[in-house]
């Protein structure tokens, strides 16, 4: 595998941070720095995403037939490390690199048609139906009903049951949702995947507060919810396959290791103006500069397999099962840094403030810095990064089974 970019990869590198430089206002950079959530705050997402849109980059994941940017998995990479450099905010996941791909690799032409310009424009904004209070990790065992009736009101599904953790449902207006229409022998063979219209009677929203105050997940109910069947995806009983191809994006569409290193980086800068309690600064304690080197070399450790899975895309090969690999390591990454963030501003790192946002002019004070305010806040939102997308012990099953052969 050949790491060193060709003169063609270096150019697009430069017009990518010229881009960035030009275009990324600070205002959004200042947002994305200050939440502490793991999925950004729609005025701060959207914004972007229009940005974007505007450059025909937001579909950078896409095939160009789709309205994709037609970029190499190396280009992807490149626009990725790039924005993470930038502090630029994550784009919103749920629509652009989760349900858009379920569209456009196993949708009918019309749902091709109807939803992917609405994803770009933003007109729609999607969560995601795929947990129940009894069906978490053990997905398979759902119990959401759906039951298909055909009468002169027209071909639909009747819809009752319940979703939970389902992150953003307050504030969208679709949600893909795993469904039962099926108690057969084999639980995964009763599953389809429908889009379901949250803006109807019949679905109620309670907001679940984390343990930093965030308003990010929430549990959704449906009573007699209408979805017509041309937003089944795929047939009735294929949504266990098409969950796994979303699963495989969730855990591995993007590319963790920038993200994380750019984090890093900006601790190493605050430990520099850090007391460190003895009369000197943080970063030049030897244990201290231990512990930031050992998670520096697992984030290039975790770079590497991103980009040797990325090679193997390149050439036709599948990402697969690997992508649980990157979960996991990202995961325990993620925790890692956060954790060092709150060691690292120590009292004044304790700030939890309630209100919301922590950025834009109504923001609260900071009792010492904006980065020791969300410190806090952020290490209790990661805690949920080895759970989300399948558990850590779900990924060392699947690495185990799947990756090793054991």
């Amino acid at each position: 595998m050949d790491i060193d970019l060709s003169p063609a990869e270096t150019a697009f590198r430069d017009e990518v941070r010229a881009f960035l430089e030009h275009n990324l206002p600070e205002r959004i950079r200042a947002g994305a720095a200050a939440s502490p959530t793991v999925f950004v705050e729609p005025d701060i997402g959207e914004s972007w995403n229009a940005v974007l849109n505007r450059q025909g980059w937001l579909a950078y994941q896409w095939p160009q037939a789709h309205g994709g940017t037609g970029w190499t998995p190396v280009e992807r990479y490149i626009f990725e490390k790039e924005c993470a450099l930038a502090g630029a905010p994550n784009l919103t996941v749920l629509g652009l690199k989760l349900v858009a791909p379920v569209i456009y690799s196993f949708g009918s032409d019309a749902q091709k048609a109807y939803y992917l310009p609405r994803i770009l424009s933003g007109e729609d904004y999607w969560c995601q139906g795929f947990s129940e209070p009894g069906s978490g990790s053990d997905l398979a065992s759902l119990q959401c009903r759906a039951v298909r009736v055909s009468d002169s009101a027209g071909d639909r599904y009747i819809v009752n049951g319940s979703k939970i953790w389902t992150t953003h449902a307050h504030l969208a207006n679709r949600m893909f949702c795993l469904v039962r229409t099926d108690n057969g022998e084999r639980k995964q063979r009763g599953i389809s995947f429908l889009l379901v219209d949250l803006k109807q009677p019949g679905i109620s929203i309670r907001p679940i507060l984390t343990l930093a105050g965030d308003h990010e997940v929430n549990q959704v109910f449906l009573e007699d919810v209408e979805v017509a069947a041309s937003d089944l995806v795929g047939t009735e009983g294929d949504g266990w396959r098409i969950a796994k191809f979303l699963l495989e994006n969730e855990r591995g569409g993007s590319c963790h290791a920038p993200k994380l290193g750019h984090d890093l980086d900006q601790l190493t800068a605050a430990a520099a103006d850090q007391p460190d309690g003895r009369g000197g600064k943080l970063a030049d304690q030897p244990q201290w500069r231990r512990r930031i080197a050992a998670i520096h070399l697992r984030v290039q450790a975790l770079e590497m397999i991103e980009l040797k899975i990325l090679a193997d895309i390149a050439k036709g090969r599948p990402a697969g099962p690997q992508t649980s690999l990157i979960k996991l390591l990202a995961s325990n990454l993620r925790q890692d840094i956060d954790l060092a963030a709150v060691d690292l501003f120590g009292v004044v790192g304790l700030q939890l403030e309630e209100a919301r946002p922590l950025y834009g002019d109504n923001a609260p004070l900071p009792v010492h810095s904006r980065a020791a305010q969300v410190a806090t806040p952020r290490y209790l939102n990661s805690r949920a990064w080895t759970i989300f997308g399948g558990t850590n012990e779900i990924q060392s099953n699947i690495i185990a089974k799947t990756v090793l052969g054991l």
